[in-house]
């Protein structure tokens, strides 16, 4: 992902659907979509994201360079497997080797957890998973499936600790020289595609956890109003809110409710 936003920025990608919390490498205020347990629904989300909150981070993209486009698309909330102990407590972290993606939100969150995040590409993350170079990891119920990750863990923890989604990027320059019928056209029909893609993700996500337990994962629900006050003891969304400032964080409260 990190290489080929490089290529995006170059011009030798002209489109790419990227994390915003892997986006915040280049574009800090991305991340703000993926502040740890702030989401309790999706009537809250896509509202924000579709609205004031997705402009704010649009508009930081543009500076950036690079286009995004007004409809974010859906990868899902994400959950933490284990191939050593299921994840039900915030206790149960501490000193845990769990595999993250390259983006400091992350690393930060796990960390307010006493956990011992590894920074790992995607492409890495099964064999990182077989060879216990990390005891787990967290990804969507989707990508647990596709990426057949319940051969190499044992639990699943419905912590739904993160909402993740991907934005549809394009370099800023090749965009700006396409002429103004054309970016009409293309616009509207991955802005229409992204609203139909989060309603497949939504059916397919009830059907994507009974296959996981039919294929051997033990997964549990879990008490997430604990993690959220670990992670307010821990001082996490004092120095997020710090680094996004009080605008930002204010479009974030306005949807979420007060988080800290």
């Amino acid at each position: 992902d990190t290489d080929m936003l490089s290529q995006l920025r170059s011009g030798a990608l002209e489109f790419f659907t990227l994390s915003p919390l892997i986006l915040a490498t280049l574009v800090p205020a991305a991340s703000i979509s993926g502040v740890g347990f702030a989401w309790a629904s999706y009537d809250k989300l896509w509202p924000a994201m579709d609205g004031d909150l997705g402009a704010h981070v649009r508009a930081q993209i543009d500076k950036s360079g690079l286009f995004a486009f007004d409809r974010i698309w859906e990868n899902g909330f994400r959950q933490t497997t284990s191939s050593t102990r299921p994840i039900l407590k915030p206790e149960d972290f501490k000193g845990f080797k769990i595999r993250v993606p390259p983006s400091p939100m992350w690393t930060s969150m796990f960390k307010a957890f006493d956990a011992a995040p590894m920074t790992i590409n995607f492409a890495e993350v099964y064999s990182a998973l077989q060879t216990k170079i990390a005891e787990g990891q967290e990804n969507p119920l989707t990508l647990i499936d596709t990426a057949k990750l319940y051969e190499v863990q044992k639990y699943l923890s419905k912590t739904n600790h993160m909402w993740d989604g991907f934005w549809l990027l394009s370099n800023g320059k090749i965009w700006r020289g396409l002429p103004q019928d054309v970016k009409t056209v293309i616009a509207k029909h991955f802005n229409t595609q992204a609203v139909a893609q989060r309603a497949d993700m939504a059916q397919r996500s009830g059907t994507t956890e009974q296959d996981l337990r039919a294929r051997g994962l033990t997964i549990q629900d879990v008490d997430t109003k604990a993690f959220q006050a670990k992670l307010q003891s821990a001082g996490f969304y004092k120095e997020w809110k710090g680094k996004f400032g009080d605008d930002a964080w204010a479009l974030l409260e306005k949807h979420t409710g007060p988080i800290a």
